[in-house]
């Protein structure tokens, strides 16, 4: 039987990403929309997700797709009342709050999924497999997009916990944390903040591995015309590239694997997995990098952004 799923914060992700891919899951069957400021034809609707909680006990499991600043309270009641949750990319404002529902969830004896979708594009898990028996001697992340163009209007990302250019440049972590074989961290960074705002618009970090080899990254939401998502990794064995954010896989140039966006439907799959394991799965790796920027970090004051 299908599960029965309500997805809370019907914004542009959850129309573009979270709707087409519950819709050809088999597991899963949409049952109803919490949000205060949109609704979907046919589908039942609630302003607040206690009200979907006391009307509908049938719904156990809930996707949250709202800004990752009110999501904490959000992901509580939810666990409290049993439900199973998916939590949206990052998976809360920090890492506390995030290993806080870890230990609900433990608790409750439900499922809890923070999930990364760029480990879901289809160049990631070949990569990973290619890099497990090398030796790595550098790696670099170029992550450049335009802000106006995939997040026009939206205040919460300039405000504090809204995360800025890491929003993005998260996903580049959570796949430099799932292919590289031995863990990073943070040893420096540099990031540029807009006067009139309060998350940085650009990036640079350098990290280094347990195993001393450098990494860099280079985020940046001031990028317009084509996008760069590119992910280059050295060894002794030839360069791994992952371009086009992880769907392009090549090796010493050349390509080996193009493919097309499927990376919420793998989310939903392995979602389904651990709903039939009875397991949760929360890697705050990629979220811990960015807040240890922050915490290294030299604020720069740049320009101020205009919408």
């Amino acid at each position: 039987m299908a599960h029965k799923i309500a997805i809370l914060g019907l914004g542009k992700i959850a129309r573009d990403q979270h709707l087409p891919s519950i819709e050809k899951n088999p597991d899963f069957e949409l049952a109803a929309i919490v949000s205060r400021n949109a609704d979907l034809d046919g589908v039942e609707h609630f302003t607040a997700l206690n009200d979907m909680l006391a009307a509908r006990p049938d719904i156990g499991t809930i996707a949250l797709c709202t800004p990752p600043q009110v999501r904490f309270e959000l992901a509580v009641a939810a666990l409290k009342a049993g439900r199973h949750v998916l939590l949206e990319k990052p998976p809360g404002a920090t890492v506390a709050e995030v290993e806080a529902l870890k230990a609900l969830a433990r608790e409750q004896g439900v499922t809890l999924f923070a999930t990364w979708h760029s480990r879901y594009a289809q160049g990631v898990e070949p990569a990973r497999t290619f890099l497990a028996d090398k030796t790595v001697k550098s790696a670099e992340i170029i992550w450049r997009e335009d802000v106006r163009r995939w997040h026009p209007g939206q205040d919460w990302i300039w405000q504090p916990g809204g995360m800025g250019v890491f929003d993005p440049g998260i996903n580049a972590l959570s796949i430099l944390t799932h292919i590289l074989p031995a863990p990073v961290h943070v040893v420096g960074a540099s990031l540029e903040v807009p006067r009139n705002r309060q998350t940085p618009i650009g990036a640079k970090i350098a990290f280094k591995s347990a195993t001393g080899h450098p990494v860099s990254a280079d985020f940046d939401w001031r990028q317009e015309g084509p996008q760069t998502w590119d992910i280059t990794v050295k060894t002794d064995a030839g360069t791994v590239t992952l371009s086009s954010g992880g769907a392009v896989l090549a090796i010493d140039g050349a390509t080996q694997l193009s493919a097309d966006d499927t990376e919420y439907d793998g989310i939903y799959a392995h979602f389904a997995a651990l709903l039939a394991a009875g397991e949760s799965d929360v890697d705050i790796s990629p979220l811990q990098l960015v807040a240890d920027a922050y915490m290294l970090g030299e604020i720069r004051h740049v320009d101020d952004f205009i919408e």
